[in-house]
């Protein structure tokens, strides 16, 4: 699968949070950088280093959303014909039946956990259909059964 599957939702919001970083982070972490320049001798002005170091994080952000963005699959046309991105899933774990949120960790749902495509259970689980049995290895290395028995529209 290429670039991260994301829902509409998840999209805007992180474009959201992107042009923030951009029109409002920026010029906030530029402006406490520039006050605590002021205070003086840099070499020993943690607030100067504390900012500094703010903006890098930030700028990492910044590039991180992004690639994001850049990289992403916005909602691909969900069905309920085969376990996808976009879909609700309910699966039986050996006898533990759990329903999921299929997409990618930047994906949120009020009420379910996210299923990542990028997970051994959620490589396991796609583009299977009601009714298929997939087994996947945990990462401690044990082997697991998996049964899809729904799959519906969020």
């Amino acid at each position: 699968m290429s670039g991260t599957h994301l829902s509409h939702e998840a999209h805007d919001r992180l474009a959201a949070e992107l042009e923030d970083l951009r029109t409002n982070g920026r010029p906030r972490i530029s402006a406490e950088i520039e006050t605590a320049r002021a205070h003086g001798d840099l070499r020993e002005n943690a607030e100067y280093h504390a900012a500094k170091e703010e903006q890098g994080r930030m700028e990492a952000r910044i590039r991180q959303l992004e690639a994001l963005l850049r990289d992403a699959v916005v909602g691909a046309g969900a069905s309920t014909d085969a376990v996808a991105p976009g879909v609700v899933v309910t699966l039986d774990l050996e006898g533990d039946v759990e329903e999921y949120l299929v997409g990618s960790r930047e994906d949120r749902h009020p009420t379910l956990d996210v299923l990542s495509v990028e997970s051994p259970l959620g490589r396991a689980v796609v583009g299977a259909a009601v009714g298929d049995e997939r087994s996947f290895a945990t990462p401690a290395g044990a082997t697991l059964r998996v049964r899809v028995t729904g799959i519906r529209l969020p």
